[in-house]
């Protein structure tokens, strides 16, 4: 490991000692415990040791059949050290909802209302949480529950007769 890598490490592990890491094509990615990140973000930004000044994306990844189901990432970049780091924290679908960091990063902002439109993870504090692709009201027409097309359980398809699909003569052998 570098010694940058075992710095980062070592401050967000004065936070939460249970911070785990590894490396991955030799970019850092740490494990944060979800009731500690804020803290840990705002550390690894404001510390002169690290200086992650820049937000660089915020996504989830939808595990489906493992448990927690699934997982918020965040892309930090420091401008002072040219290095980046992945923060990763675990999310429940049973409690599916994580504390904004927008105190942190204003930039934040619209990388958690996607995230919030296309996974349904809910980011608390948030100034402004609501849909940003799809619109307010995209609900299963049998339940009437939101629904958030980048989950794994999402039909393939779509749902059936909420939009016309494009023609698809190739199905049926006619020509083009």
């Amino acid at each position: 490991m570098t010694d940058g890598f075992d710095k980062i490490i070592e401050i967000a592990k004065a936070i939460d000692n249970d911070v785990t890491s590894y490396i991955h094509r030799n970019q850092l990615s740490l494990i944060v415990k979800k009731e500690k990140l804020i803290e840990v973000c705002r550390e690894l930004k404001t510390n002169p040791q690290t200086s992650f000044d820049m937000l660089i994306d915020i996504t989830a990844i939808d595990w489906l059949n493992k448990l927690p189901r699934f997982e918020v990432v965040y892309f930090l970049w420091s401008n002072a050290f040219k290095n980046r780091v992945r923060i990763k924290v675990s999310v429940e679908e049973s409690i599916c909802e994580i504390d904004s960091v927008c105190s942190v990063w204003e930039s934040a902002d619209w990388y958690e209302r996607e995230t919030f439109d296309m996974y349904g993870i809910k980011f608390k504090n948030h100034p402004d949480l609501r849909r940003f692709y799809m619109p307010e009201d995209y609900v299963d027409p049998d339940s009437g529950e939101p629904i958030y097309p980048l989950r794994k359980d999402f039909p393939l398809m779509g749902i059936p007769d909420s939009l016309p699909l494009p023609p698809y003569p190739e199905k049926f052998g006619e020509p083009v």
